[in-house]
């Protein structure tokens, strides 16, 4: 297998896992619709995650942040959420920098 499709491979599972690391939040009180409205969001890139388009993945990078920042936020600010929220953290920054190996491990098509 090449690093590229092991990457993409990754960035789907980690996808995966930081869509359910959104919902454990109803474990320290978040209420469900809450937990349900941050994940509906991540659908948006889901398609071209799978496909491995190299434009999805690029943006996708950004659209990860916002999660950073929350996570980061919750870390610092709220004990009750400290373990939820370190979990969530590794896991959307792992799928970050998962999304970058693979913007660098894939080939740019020129035309």
């Amino acid at each position: 297998m090449s690093i590229e499709r092991n990457t993409r491979v990754v960035a789907v599972l980690l996808w995966t896992a930081v869509a359910s690391s959104l919902l454990s939040w109803i474990a320290v009180g978040y209420p469900w619709v809450v937990c349900v409205c941050a994940v509906l969001p991540l659908l948006a890139p889901l398609h071209g995650l799978i496909s491995g388009r190299r434009y999805t993945y690029a943006w996708a990078t950004l659209f990860a942040i916002p999660y950073l920042v929350f996570a980061l936020t919750e870390l610092l600010v709220n004990p009750a959420a400290r373990w939820v929220a370190s979990i969530s953290l590794l896991l959307v920054f792992s799928w970050f920098c998962t999304m970058v190996l693979f913007l660098r491990a894939s080939p740019t098509r020129r035309e």
